[in-house]
């Protein structure tokens, strides 16, 4: 999929990231128009982007375009456009990184006083915001207040990352992400609005930024590992692959997204901000402080039913009186029922059910009962071509209100998109009766 990308830069030490950016979308076969800040050109200079773009490079509204517009491999109009009309209305997806506390604060308040700012205001593409500052100007109130209002007008904020700032010696929060999780974003943005665009969905709700535009989202995913020694465990095959997809897909679309991520060595999105545990007991707390904020659980973690009494604190040796002959189980807390327990009015929750075998659909519907749940949706993991492990799943949609909605085989992230499209719709359903699900829903392919 090719992309029309326009980068915009301010000025900062992480304005070669964006070089780099440019790079590496333009090897993967994109179309790259750049757009610069007066203060970004003391950090890395307009021939650079050029050499690297093959494209002319702009700093001021009032700077003609050789180009007139167009993006390396279009044809060059006969006529000279506006100038910060022309880049934005032909891109599929505009990259603001390095973000400055300055420019995410114009564009929460609408302020267009330079190029990058008034084609920001322009944009009806996906508008990705990437922010990279010191940590205390990262945490002021004032930046993250604006970071709210940009994700609630549908703008895409990626989490910077934690480490080693521009000042000597300093670390924290605030480095802009690196440019292959850069331009992860742009293609999943670009993706999920030409995924939107064919489905038919409304132009105005493709402007707005898609489905869940300043919603709070909180995923699960990966699986939790019970220990039993220091160095041994149970757990389970998860990868973590759907619920990173899910979460992706959700920040595509505006959503405000935290992950809990239970042993996932996957890299996540940057569009989310995350948290990680190892069992189920500290997933169950995580969830628990970060539920009361946020509108839609997606559950997608596979949380050990069982975890063994009393770990033992040093490594278990196969020899002497302290061999173990039988490990000892006890239940662990379901954590999506007690988190049902704790909802309020409007928070929606969806559970998924990775079943083996004959029965599932019917398990996954007694599961949405007893859980007090809005949807659940199921796979059958006895499958080898689906499921654990692998990047593509089959599940069945089975919702609380009644009906049942077949998901067909697809890669995890453009299953993502289907889930989405259905729970991003549904009412929440706290009030709804234990035995409201109609007794012949759900019936479906799963798998």
């Amino acid at each position: 999929m090719r992309i029309r990308l326009l980068v915009g830069v301010c000025g900062g030490i992480a304005a070669y990231k964006a070089l780099e950016t440019a790079r590496l979308a333009v090897r993967a076969g994109h179309a790259v128009r750049v757009i610069q800040t007066r203060n970004s050109l003391r950090f890395v200079g307009k021939a650079s982007f050029a050499a690297i773009t093959g494209a002319p490079v702009l700093s001021s509204e009032f700077e003609a375009d050789p180009a007139r517009g167009a993006y390396p491999g279009d044809d060059v109009p006969a006529h000279a456009p506006i100038s910060h009309l022309a880049l934005v209305q032909h891109a599929d997806a505009y990259l603001i990184a390095p973000a400055s506390a300055d420019t995410i604060a114009k564009l929460a308040v609408g302020l267009a006083d330079n190029l990058l700012t008034s084609a920001a205001l322009a944009a009806t593409c996906p508008v990705i915001v990437a922010p990279a500052m010191n940590e205390a100007m990262y945490l002021n109130a004032a930046t993250q207040a604006n970071l709210v209002t940009l994700r609630q007008r549908g703008l895409i904020v990626l989490a910077p990352g934690e480490g080693e700032l521009a000042s000597h010696g300093e670390h924290g929060v605030g480095r802009l992400p690196e440019p292959a999780a850069l331009l992860a974003a742009v293609e999943a943005a670009a993706g999920a609005q030409r995924a939107q665009a064919a489905s038919g969905e409304r132009s105005s709700e493709r402007r707005a930024g898609g489905t869940l535009a300043g919603r709070r989202v909180l995923v699960t995913a990966g699986g939790t590992r019970e220990p039993i020694d220091s160095v041994r465990y149970i757990g389970n095959r998860s990868s973590g692959r759907m619920g990173l997809a899910l979460a992706a897909a959700a920040g595509a679309r505006g959503a405000v997204v935290t992950c809990v991520l239970a042993n996932v060595a996957l890299e996540p999105p940057p569009v989310a901000r995350v948290r990680r545990v190892q069992t189920a007991a500290e997933l169950a707390a995580a969830c628990r402080e970060e539920f009361p904020a946020h509108d839609l659980l997606l559950m997608a973690a596979a949380v050990a039913d069982f975890r063994p009494v009393g770990a033992a604190t040093g490594k278990l040796t196969k020899t002497g009186p302290e061999a173990p002959r039988r490990i000892e189980l006890e239940a662990t807390e379901d954590v999506l029922e007690a988190l049902s327990s704790l909802r309020a009015p409007g928070q929606v929750l969806v559970g998924f059910a990775a079943e083996h075998g004959a029965g599932g659909l019917e398990r996954a519907r007694a599961k949405l009962r007893r859980k007090q749940l809005d949807a659940i949706v199921v796979n059958d993991v006895a499958r080898e071509d689906i499921g654990f492990d692998s990047e593509y799943n089959e599940a069945t949609l089975i919702t609380r209100a009644g009906g049942d909605v077949p998901l067909p085989r697809l890669a995890k992230r453009e299953l993502a998109e289907l889930i989405l499209d259905r729970v991003s719709q549904l009412p929440a359903a706290a009030e709804l009766s234990a035995d409201s699900l109609p007794a012949g829903a759900g019936v479906g392919a799963g798998g």
